[in-house]
């Protein structure tokens, strides 16, 4: 090998490849983002490293001499390395491998894993362990540093977190298509309080909002049956037995088909947000680091849509 060859930069190879795919100056300024005479000089110093030229016009465009050749393949080898170092470089600091437990108040279950499921398809060598559960047992998990984060619409108040916005998480009352209160005109919440309410079980973040909403309004609402999940919910509500507050996002689908109807109350619907948090004081390995970057950069675009509150 030419002794001024051991001085060669990627970026003189890298111009040597993007000529050989494009066939032109032009193309290979294109390719590796340099100006056109930036090329040139790079493909220079190149060929006076080696001692012999490394290119040749012709009516077909400029093609490598048998040396450009020979430093074509060099640069191959090089890249391929590079890519097999890197690899091994995300392996070691964790990035591309090892596992991360994640906590879900039930009620983000219905955008969470189709996130988590874009995050696999980016980094398929983290191990993802879901816990889906009500707000006070997702709580109590961050507390006892039992998860790396978690993904909820209340952050903690008795634990020091770092929170991250994901996005809105409005709130609305639903009935079914056919229960009177849907034909009704109410307008106010006072226009249904005497109506039955299906309700989640007392501690979850969805009771929580409701509860503080009619105390805000000097109202209290007749709670006939408390229900563990929002599918519960849902379908109790669907059946006829009754009216609910209840997340947007767990309805979308519903509200769609017609199998649910959204009431027009005043103040409603009640947005607040859904957050990303971790304890400020657990040690976050990079997959866990990744992950929490990937919901707070990208989580919002795996909120159910909701066309009836864009109207």
């Amino acid at each position: 090998m030419p002794a001024g060859l051991r001085d060669l930069t990627i970026r003189q190879l890298r111009s040597l490849a993007a000529l050989a795919t494009g066939g032109s100056i032009t193309a290979a300024a294109s390719r590796v983002n340099l100006t056109q005479p930036a090329v040139t000089q790079q493909l220079r110093n190149l060929q006076d490293l080696a001692g012999l030229p490394l290119v040749q016009r012709t009516s077909e465009g400029m093609r490598l001499t048998e040396a450009g050749r020979e430093l074509l393949a060099l640069s191959q080898r090089i890249e391929a390395s590079i890519a097999t170092c890197e690899l091994s470089l995300e392996a070691l600091a964790g990035r591309t491998g090892g596992r991360v437990s994640i906590g879900s108040v039930s009620t983000a279950k219905y955008f969470v894993p189709y996130a988590i499921a874009a995050f696999s398809k980016l980094y398929p060598k983290i191990d993802i362990k879901l816990s889906v559960g009500n707000r006070e047992t997702i709580r109590r998990a961050v507390h006892d540093y039992e998860m790396d984060i978690a993904i909820m619409g209340r952050p903690p108040s008795d634990v020091d977190v770092e929170v991250q916005l994901i996005g809105d998480h409005p709130h609305i009352l639903v009935a079914s298509g056919q229960h009177p209160v849907a034909s009704r005109d109410v307008r106010s919440l006072s226009d249904i309080s005497g109506e039955v309410f299906i309700t989640r079980e007392v501690g979850s973040g969805t009771r929580l909002l409701m509860e503080g909403l009619f105390d805000a309004n000097g109202l209290n609402p007749k709670i006939g049956m408390e229900m563990g999940s929002n599918e519960t919910v849902k379908q109790a509500v669907i059946a006829g037995l009754g009216v609910a507050f209840i997340s947007a996002h767990t309805v979308a689908s519903e509200l769609d088909d017609g199998r649910l109807v959204m009431l027009d109350i005043e103040g409603l619907p009640v947005v607040r947000q859904w957050f990303v948090v971790r304890r400020k004081d657990k040690i976050m390995l990079p997959p866990a680091q990744a992950v929490l970057d990937f919901m707070s950069t990208q989580g919002a675009r795996y909120l159910p849509k909701l066309s009836q509150l864009s109207r």
